[in-house]
């Protein structure tokens, strides 16, 4: 059989070279995590430089926020590339102290394509009593898998905080971080994205209703699990 052809680039009609192919994909790569940084201040879900963003390139290799930089000043060329091992492929700053967060949910979950770590104002106040937001919306069941979990302390960018993470994220888009934050997960940025504002706005929800003074009610068991089961779905279809 003969090999598949070479795309074509649109503005000079000739045929684009593997290592051109490999070139767009990581500069696409690099765009992403600046929009999405930029999106998550954006949609309030972090200030300043808070939080970190990575985005898979092809099997071996991930494009990954840089340490330090403020969302609104970051560029594409600042974002660093890096193999799954850690090692710095192209970038001149150094990357994110979360690295081995991002790098050990990529490898652990080929269906993941981008990881996004961030402080939201009302997940971080169930982070901070170690207490799980609970699913008592359709929506939570069906886009996050359910209950999002809160994750055990462990020391800010270190391997143990990287498995304790991962660990919980093997069916939910979105785990609390104990004491820190909250890390979410999806087919593509916007997919993370979407899972951290269904969280944030649950947890502020959750939070309004308690103020209230009458018990929460649960969504029907089997109903939950019927949700779960779409989330189940979409997942393993790439649609999360």
């Amino acid at each position: 059989m003969g090999s598949a052809p070479a795309e074509t680039d649109v503005a000079t009609g000739t045929p684009r070279r593997p290592n051109q192919e490999r070139g767009l994909a990581i500069e696409a790569a690099r765009q992403r995590v600046v929009h999405t940084a930029q999106r998550l201040i954006a949609d309030g879900l972090i200030i300043g430089t808070q939080g970190n963003v990575s985005v898979r390139i092809g099997a071996d290799t991930v494009a990954l926020s840089p340490s330090s930089v403020p969302y609104d000043q970051m560029t594409s060329s600042d974002v660093v590339v890096c193999a799954m091992d850690g090692t710095v492929i192209d970038g001149d700053l150094a990357p994110t102290s979360e690295k081995d967060l991002h790098l050990a949910v990529l490898a652990a979950y080929p269906e993941v394509g981008s990881v996004v770590h961030m402080h939201p104002l009302y997940a971080s106040m169930f982070a901070l009593v170690h207490e799980p937001v609970p699913a008592v919306i359709e929506e939570v069941a069906m886009f996050v898998g359910g209950d999002v979990p809160c994750a055990a302390w462990k020391p800010s960018g270190s391997s143990e905080l990287a498995e304790e993470v991962t660990h919980h994220l093997r069916d939910r888009s979105a785990v609390l971080m104990a004491n820190h934050g909250m890390c979410c997960v999806g087919a593509d940025a916007d997919g993370a994205v979407h899972a951290a504002g269904i969280v944030e706005r649950t947890a502020h929800i959750v939070w309004g209703a308690r103020q209230l003074g009458t018990p929460i009610a649960s969504l029907p068991t089997a109903h939950a699990a019927s949700l779960a089961e779409v989330y189940s779905y979409l997942r393993s279809a790439g649609k999360f």
